[in-house]
Parts: structure tokens; sequence; C-alpha cells
């Protein structure tokens, strides 16, 4: 990685009611990413929003 590399460590995750996830973005902060999550959840559908970290490897729990 070098200086001109944007690193983009934080997911948010939707699931639906019937459980399939998907990734609704990555966010450079936990902070920016959690706001998304926030706002999308207090929309009041029934989809459950939550935020992770890549791992080291760039996995998530959805790959």
């Amino acid at each position: 990685m070098n200086d001109s590399t944007i690193t983009l460590p934080w997911l948010v995750i939707r699931q639906d009611d019937n459980g399939n996830r998907y990734r609704v973005g990555r966010y450079a902060t936990r902070a920016e990413a959690q706001k998304i999550a926030d706002s999308l959840d207090s929309r009041g559908h029934k989809q459950l929003y939550w935020v992770e970290r890549i791992g080291q490897n760039g996995a998530s729990s959805i790959d």
C-alpha cells in the first residue's frame, strides 16, 4: 500500500427479512459507518443494519 491508497476498512451491512446480507457501503472510520447505519436504521424498515471491520485478509462475514 502506498500513500495514495485510501483504506476503507469499515462496512455497513444490511440483513433483510429473509436473512440475506448485503454490503451497503465502505467507510474510512467506524464513526462514519455507524452514522450511516443509524440513519438507515431510523427509517423504520424491518431490515437490520450493523457495522463491521474488514479483517487483515480483506474478508468480512459476508464474503
